[in-house]
């Protein structure tokens, strides 16, 4: 009688070759890892192939999506000649209509602003002009402010409500600038012209926004100390003249 062969017992544990594939998943994980933490975009090449489609004419309203540095400037559109070999470049201007429009809301503003200057017997301390800046307001120091402060005196305020709610109507931008004498100042809060300057224009600004409820992204503050005085410092009226605040509302059409 032939005895019977036992079977041969398998192993313990897992098969050889589960060994070298797991060393090979896991080589291969190891180097899309590696991949993954190398790579990166390449912000100039992105800027550059974005910025190649605003270029085009059929994306004139939405050009990229990427926000410009200038939000307020409008990009420029490559035209095509047929007749030449090398692209054209043209920076679309305001239109006619659009610009007869802004002159004429600017006028009319001016207008009311000398009308109530004339009705309340401000003109001798207030000047209202248009320039190509736009409509220009230049206050005098003692219109606004008590000597060496910042803070809009109460005296003021009727005025400024009135150039407030003439900005409620129009969208322009308002650029507001502070000038000194080049008398020096040395305070705690003012340690020179400078600070001075700055601190009287963002005064009017901060007045005109809390009191109208305007966007404060529509103003600039700009302090300019007395680098820029329209009279030579060497009487009292013309210390007096440089001691002032000018608000312009900007002209759409003109550029800085």
């Amino acid at each position: 009688m032939k005895r019977r062969r036992k079977p041969p017992v398998p192993p313990a544990g897992a098969p050889k070759w589960m060994v070298t594939f797991s060393d090979l998943i896991t080589l291969i994980l190891v180097f899309f890892i590696l991949l993954f933490s190398m790579s990166q975009i390449d912000i100039v090449k992105f800027r550059a192939i974005a910025e190649s489609f605003q270029q085009r004419q059929i994306l004139e309203f939405y050009p990229s999506v990427i926000p410009f540095e200038n939000p307020s400037s409008e990009p420029e559109i490559e035209m095509e000649d047929d007749n030449k070999d090398t692209d054209q470049k043209v920076t679309r201007e305001p239109r006619p209509q659009i610009r007869e429009e802004s002159n004429a809301e600017l006028n009319q503003l001016l207008s009311e602003i000398q009308t109530y200057l004339k009705d309340n017997k401000l003109s001798d301390v207030v000047v209202a002009t248009r320039t190509e800046r736009g409509v220009v307001l230049v206050l005098q120091e003692q219109t606004l402010f008590a000597s060496g402060e910042a803070t809009v005196l109460k005296s003021a305020y009727p005025f400024l409500n009135k150039v407030g709610d003439l900005l409620t109507r129009i969208p322009n931008f308002v650029k507001v600038e502070g000038h000194t004498d080049n008398r020096p100042i040395n305070t705690y809060r003012f340690p020179s012209n400078w600070e001075l300057s700055s601190a009287r224009a963002s005064s009017v600004i901060r007045y005109l926004v809390q009191s109208e409820n305007l966007d404060g992204k529509r103003f600039m503050a700009v302090g300019y100390g007395d680098t820029r005085p329209i009279a030579p410092n060497d009487t009292l009226d013309n210390l007096q003249k440089n001691r002032r605040v000018e608000v312009i509302i900007s002209d759409p059409s003109f550029q800085e």
